[in-house]
């Protein structure tokens, strides 16, 4: 999620939405609460998870279906800033919906092998949109001379008072109940966010 900001580089007054609320979404989204921002919107399909990001600060929470309702309250012009975090390639399509013209969309889902038809439209074109990767391997180019590993490091250690990331835990399972784990993220994931192996 830090990584995620610094290659967001929000900016004061902006519109911006998160699609995906797992543990990495809803974290950039409490992160971005702390920022000066005009509106923070939440998308993600499960309302625990939805309810959960409004409970860390975003203004508003939208099942990713219903793109018209969230559409009308980023208002005529969209959204400055877009990351997208589902792990859903075709939720880029959202994510472009979403962006108004000159806007951003930060990609920071892995999608593997996973792929889908995605809409680079003329609006995309003629609205000069910027897509941008994010990956954690890496700090972004613009930063390096005076970033480094250990200083993201720092600032997320130190942001973990702030955030508390062990609210997000929703269960434990001793090692030996992986398999038990497992069946609940794959079977259930509207009932589990942080799963947590104790041994």
């Amino acid at each position: 999620a830090v990584n995620l900001m610094l290659d967001a580089q929000p900016r004061l007054g902006e519109r911006v939405a998160v699609i995906g609320q797992g543990v990495v979404g809803v974290l950039a989204t409490a992160l971005l609460r702390r920022h000066p921002l005009a509106a923070l919107y939440a998308f993600d399909r499960y309302p625990s998870r939805r309810a959960r990001a409004e409970a860390l600060g975003a203004d508003q929470a939208f099942d990713p279906a219903d793109s018209s309702a969230a559409k009308a309250a980023q208002g005529p012009q969209g959204a400055d800033l877009v990351l997208e975090l589902s792990g859903q390639p075709e939720a880029l399509n959202l994510a472009l919906e979403l962006v108004g013209p000159g806007g951003r969309v930060v990609v920071g889902s892995w999608y593997g092998q996973r792929r889908a038809a995605i809409n680079l439209d003329e609006r995309f074109h003629r609205g000069r949109v910027q897509i941008i990767s994010s990956q954690v391997s890496q700090l972004p180019a613009a930063l390096s001379a005076r970033w480094g590993r250990q200083r993201r490091f720092n600032v997320a250690w130190d942001l973990l008072a702030a955030v508390q990331p062990s609210q997000l835990i929703s269960h434990r399972f001793p090692l030996d109940k992986a398999a038990e784990a497992y069946a609940l993220l794959a079977g259930q994931p509207d009932e589990a966010l942080a799963v947590l192996f104790t041994y």
